[in-house]
């Protein structure tokens, strides 16, 4: 099953979103689009689609004569004590959307304390989760969002890793020997989502995307069953296209 998705160039950075947010809320009574180039430095043709994506996002509004202001979004944030919950509502709906686009189950993962944790989920009858089998902490060198959290690790991070997880062996496809492994994980580009083709489960198939936000190691996924593998490369340059989004409801 040799399938490689397209290599695609995701903005998976938030930086110049940030900045566009910054711009945007400088000007009280809203701003316009070249205006918010010549403040930002963005090229109109990078600032138009991110503002869609700000739009949608609800993170800013388009005002009279085509200017824009601070959405709901941003300003129900807010600084207090709910924040937390308001950031982790919104990154839920986020991921319930994506999910539902893409017809998928949709995961946000984190490398943690050294550990590989799922920390959020969006499924559904029609888009079941990955049923783990192995505590997905000792299957990263099987799984696509393992993979994927290993790719963003030096070479002494990784060794730390495989030491206290050893590379088990969990289907045919599983890889096992860690030079291979390394060497995969060394040619992987950055552009281009890590997949799992039913390596860590049979009837599964996954795909990852890292969402850098500093030294946080992050990153983005989705499952499928092995019956609609023919959807996994548009669904994984979707899913690369969508982490911009993802990751600054993270950032925030």
């Amino acid at each position: 099953m040799a399938l490689k998705p397209e290599p695609t160039a995701p903005f998976h950075s938030v930086q110049y979103a940030l900045r566009v947010l910054e711009t945007i809320s400088r000007h009280a009574g809203g701003v316009s689009e070249p205006q918010v180039a010549r403040e930002t430095g963005l090229p109109v043709g990078h600032l138009a689609p991110m503002l869609r994506m700000l739009r949608r996002e609800g993170y800013v509004l388009e005002v009279a004569d085509g200017a824009y202001a601070i959405g709901d979004s941003l300003l129900l944030l807010g600084s207090g004590p709910d924040r937390q919950r308001a950031l982790r509502d919104k990154l839920q709906e986020n991921l319930d959307r994506l999910r539902d686009s893409l017809g998928a189950a949709v995961y946000i993962s984190r490398y943690l304390d050294g550990e590989v944790r799922i920390t959020q989920v969006a499924d559904g009858p029609r888009a079941p989760k990955v049923h783990e089998w192995v505590d997905f902490r000792s299957a990263a060198h099987a799984s696509a969002v393992g993979k994927c959290l290993l790719t963003q690790l030096d070479r002494n991070g990784r060794r730390d890793h495989l030491a206290r997880h050893r590379t088990a062996r969990l289907t045919s496809r599983t890889i096992t020997d860690e030079r291979v492994l390394f060497s995969q994980l060394d040619a992987q580009p950055a552009t281009v989502p890590v997949l799992d083709l039913q390596e860590y489960s049979l009837g599964t198939v996954c795909a990852a995307v890292p969402m850098t936000a500093g030294a946080a190691v992050g990153c983005v996924a989705l499952s499928l069953p092995v019956s609609d593998v023919y959807r996994l490369r548009s669904a994984a340059d979707t899913l690369n296209r969508r982490a911009a989004s993802l990751l600054l409801s993270l950032t925030l």
